[in-house]
């Protein structure tokens, strides 16, 4: 099995014009930070994305695969797959592996024909649809910033910064996670990461540095 595995932070939260998915970059092994600059958020399609804590191969491996299903679905059905097709799949692969679990958190969220989406699954297959979620060894820090800050109706761009701001409370407080923040939003125009500079520049503004 592979060795390294994700102390983590990674962060959900559903807006009134988007998905907004954020993780930071620290991979440990043990006491020892093995990686900085890890990917944590992962593209689907242009229209669904993830957040991955756990062992990093069993990770992998689910991108991979959920990428290849995302793809066949639109190429049989000439249509995109929908978001809770995407969990419920997930799902059905994390509750039919028993004798090989794989150790994973997942957040899957995107846009589809009913609207935006938001799902925490966990290791053993279930699938809760929420409005905002967390994972990882951090999570508790970040809820308590999500708790106290998310309303009903945020735009994106609200929603980037309580994302950033909930991911810095857990780098502040869990030795695990660190090293910067990968954020992603996922609109109606599509899937996109936000550059490092912006990134930088809202830290600024919101005095996070």
């Amino acid at each position: 099995m592979e060795e390294v595995k994700t102390g983590t932070t990674t962060v959900g939260i559903v807006a009134s014009d988007g998905v907004v998915l954020a993780a930071e970059r620290r991979a440990t092994m043990d006491h020892v930070i093995a990686h900085k600059r890890t990917q944590k958020v992962f593209r689907i399609t242009d229209r669904i994305g993830m957040t991955t804590a756990g062992l990093v191969g069993d990770l992998q491996v689910l991108v991979r695969y959920l990428r290849a299903e995302a793809e066949l679905y639109e190429m049989k059905r000439k249509t995109p797959m929908p978001v809770v097709a995407a969990a419920t799949l997930l799902s059905n692969i994390l509750n039919g592996t028993k004798y090989f679990p794989y150790w994973v958190a997942l957040l899957l969220g995107g846009v589809d024909s009913r609207g935006y989406h938001l799902y925490s699954i966990d290791a053993a297959g279930g699938a809760i649809e929420d409005t905002y979620a967390a994972t990882g060894s951090g999570s508790l820090f970040a809820y308590g910033v999500l708790e106290d800050s998310y309303k009903e109706g945020l735009r994106v761009n609200e929603a980037v910064n309580l994302a950033m701001r909930a991911l810095r409370a857990a780098m502040k407080r869990d030795s695990a996670s660190g090293d910067g923040m990968t954020i992603a939003v996922i609109t109606e125009e599509g899937f996109k990461f936000l550059e490092d500079e912006e990134i930088r520049s809202r830290m600024k503004k919101m005095k996070l540095n």
